[in-house]
């Protein structure tokens, strides 16, 4: 057998200590069934004062918005109304997404609405008074015919913008760079249309900040769209627009895997696979987007970089640290100098280490590979924990049952560890819970539980479904208290007297 690919997880406080109550989050899941999702509201809150602590560090004024698509959770959602109101806020993409962050105690004035909106959308928000964050002209235009319409007043907005250009340096040698398309927000190169359609509404809207959000983890494009928004900002004030927010979206990342040494031994060992110089590392050959072109590696590896040393808020001080390509200062120093806010909307970020999905082991089997490879069906499926749709890769954590389950454990030739193949509970052969092999410290049984480390963050509920009429997870919030683990459906957690929020 070749020596273990292991995807370790990156594991802290209080989620270790969690993990380490096997007999508690086995009750759990014989009461409740399997899927179940398991979340620590007060590691959110954690979590967001991290992020509040760079902007103390840099002398920022603004807010944090939690972009609630990242999990549907309640008690998430309530335990951050609970934060500071001027520090913390909620970006909400749908109407029922709004109306979840209203009655989870999130008033309007501290909600940001995001996305593509149709009419009832904009309407809510424009009623509570919450920050539209306009994704085009003509939602401008439809956003400020109803609020003449219903005489609603007047509503904060924000314009996001996308493909920004800028000089490619400090010398002024005249390049241009060009960000990644999107479908998303009004590219600069026409801002001019939506600057004079603010001024035609200007009784009906009020623009307060001017925002992008990038699909890229790299620094350089994010610091260049910052800077570019901070001298629009400028020229919005040079028309008598009175703009005062940055928001610079989310994409701070987190990091799955501990040991950067794994991740790098398994994308080398994965391309060695598809080279043909080693047997494969997944189902049926799959390359995650390497192919072997007669006998080079092409193509790009369509996965999320698992481990990352700097990320969620130490990648969002570095990012206004390091000196913007135009102007050769921080982004830091720009929005002080120019006297605006900072707004950041962290999904995945802002729920790290706040969750785990459990799944009970059904069936265990040899696959026709050799005794070393087994295939592990488990009570859920894709849906149910998302990590392949998201190109995340990390090993789940064995969680056996005491003694060993019914005494029937199958061993692999020798012991010690193995790799199988997780498959789910529908009748697909596409059903698979990760395409990889996955390496375990030894072979699971049924009744053995597989705790995905990890996964509040778009895993757990993004993708889930009831195809084939399957449970879909519930989800529990659980507290430390009195040297005991205790929980409640995520739908009764209250932040109220007791800290924790959890009802003893």
């Amino acid at each position: 057998m070749d020596a273990p690919l292991y995807l370790r997880p990156r594991v802290e406080p209080p989620l270790a200590s969690l993990l380490q109550d096997a007999p508690f989050l086995h009750a759990l899941c014989d009461a409740l069934g399997s899927p179940l999702n398991v979340l620590l509201p007060e590691v959110v809150a954690e979590n967001a004062e991290r992020f509040r602590s760079v902007y103390r560090r840099h002398h920022l004024a603004g807010r944090v918005y939690f972009a609630h698509k990242a999990n549907r959770s309640s008690a998430l959602v309530r335990r951050l109304a609970a934060c500071d109101p001027a520090a913390v806020g909620i970006d909400v993409a749908s109407l029922d997404e709004l109306r979840h962050a209203l009655g989870c105690g999130f008033t309007g004035d501290r909600v940001m609405a995001t996305g593509p909106k149709d009419r009832d959308f904009l309407w809510l928000a424009a009623r509570v008074g919450a920050t539209v964050n306009l994704d085009s002209a003509g939602e401008l235009e439809q956003l400020a015919h109803l609020v003449r319409r219903h005489g609603l007043g007047r509503v904060d907005v924000l314009v996001r913008l996308s493909e920004f250009e800028s000089d490619a340096g400090p010398t002024g040698s005249g390049t241009r760079v060009l960000s990644r398309r999107s479908r998303f927000g009004t590219p600069v190169g026409r801002s001019g249309e939506v600057w004079e359609a603010l001024e035609r509404y200007a009784d009906a809207v009020e623009l307060t900040g001017l925002a992008y959000h990038l699909d890229t983890t790299a620094p350089e494009e994010k610091a260049r769209a910052l800077e570019r928004c901070v001298l629009l900002m400028d020229e919005c004030r040079g028309r008598g627009l009175r703009p005062r927010a940055v928001d610079i979206g989310g994409g701070f990342g987190v990091g799955y895997v501990d040991d950067a040494g794994e991740w790098e031994r398994w994308t080398t060992a994965l391309s060695e696979a598809v080279l043909g110089v080693r047997p494969s590392l997944t189902w049926r050959g799959h390359g995650y987007g390497l192919r072997n072109e007669g006998g080079t590696v092409r193509g790009t590896a369509a996965l999320y970089p698992a481990h990352r040393s700097v990320a969620g808020p130490g990648y969002l001080d570095a990012l206004l640290s390091r000196p913007a390509p135009a102007l050769g200062r921080p982004p830091a120093t720009l929005l002080l100098e120019h006297l605006n806010d900072l707004y950041v909307e962290p999904g995945r970020a802002l729920v790290d280490q706040c969750g785990l999905s459990l799944a009970r082991v059904l069936d265990v089997r040899p696959t026709e590979e050799g005794p070393a490879r087994h295939l592990v069906r488990l009570g859920m499926n894709a849906g149910d924990v998302s990590l392949e749709e998201h190109g995340v890769l990390v090993d789940p954590v064995l969680l056996p049952r005491d003694g060993g389950g019914d005494g029937r454990r199958p061993e692999p030739s020798g012991g010690g560890p193995v790799g199988v193949h997780l498959v789910g509970n529908l009748c697909l052969e596409a059903d698979l819970i990760t395409r990889r092999l996955v390496y375990l410290p030894r072979l699971p049984c049924a009744g053995d539980l597989l705790a995905f480390v990890n996964t509040a963050g778009y895993v757990m509920d993004f993708h889930a479904h009831r195809a084939q009429r399957q449970p879909v997870a519930r989800t529990v919030a659980v507290a430390r208290g009195e040297g005991a683990w205790r929980w409640c459906p995520d739908e009764d957690y209250w932040p109220l007297t007791d800290p924790q929020g959890v009802p003893s």
